[in-house]
């Protein structure tokens, strides 16, 4: 390791991933930790993985808590309880109960913390399984901002989906941090390493990529 890199200081934040199992949870964290797309993936008992990244122009030691399967009556995990920085809440846009299941681990990360405005990124994964859809896109939306949250539609397939969802979480983290000033849409601020890009750039670049394979009516033109 090169004297350089040992002197770069980090500032450290921790994430978890959430949801039913099945959504892909294990698939996207490995594909944005390592750029990699793995197409079965072992069920996830916990894992947690750390990637390093600039972002906002600042180095990151980013650590993301991959959580083993919420159900119904699961315990709420106790790696989950303390020091997360946000959350990204997933489910399957093929699979309704992963949906509704959203509902049950909000409660429990609001009963947890005791409270609602935890940096928050709801995702509606396996977008490149649109003929099998059963959530619409318009339902994730709805949830997200009565949440307060943001919302997205990714693949895991697409790198860059995924890269712009870990990045959409971190910007959320750190405008509750008071490090980014979130600023309307008609006045763009600088919220990545290299250029110049609207505060939802992130979102932007995740929901350009979908709008390739999924019309206004959520159905798909390729899939």
């Amino acid at each position: 390791m090169s004297r350089n890199s040992q002197s770069i200081s980090y500032i450290n934040r921790k994430i978890a991933v959430m949801g039913s199992p099945y959504v892909g949870k294990s698939t996207v964290v490995y594909r944005f930790v390592y750029g990699e797309f793995v197409e079965k993936y072992e069920s996830t008992i916990e894992d947690q993985l750390t990637k390093r990244m600039e972002f906002n122009n600042r180095h990151v030691s980013l650590k993301v808590t991959d959580t083993a399967g919420q159900e119904e009556y699961s315990v709420f995990p106790r790696s989950c309880s303390f020091d997360i920085s946000g959350f990204i809440l997933m489910y399957s846009i093929d699979d309704r109960r992963s949906f509704d299941m959203l509902s049950y681990i909000y409660d429990k990360i609001v009963d947890t913390y005791g409270d609602t405005s935890i940096p928050l990124v709801i995702v509606g994964n396996k977008s490149d399984l649109c003929v099998n859809r059963s959530v619409e896109k318009r339902e994730g939306q709805e949830l997200a901002r009565f949440w307060g949250a943001q919302f997205v539609e990714i693949s895991a397939k697409n790198v860059d989906q995924v890269s712009a969802l870990f990045e959409l979480i971190l910007r959320e983290i750190e405008i509750s941090r008071g490090n980014i000033v979130r600023s309307p849409p008609k006045n763009p601020q600088i919220i990545n390493n290299s250029s110049q890009n609207s505060p939802n750039n992130n979102q932007n670049q995740i929901n350009n990529n979908n709008n390739q394979n999924q019309n206004d009516k959520d159905s798909c033109t390729i899939c």
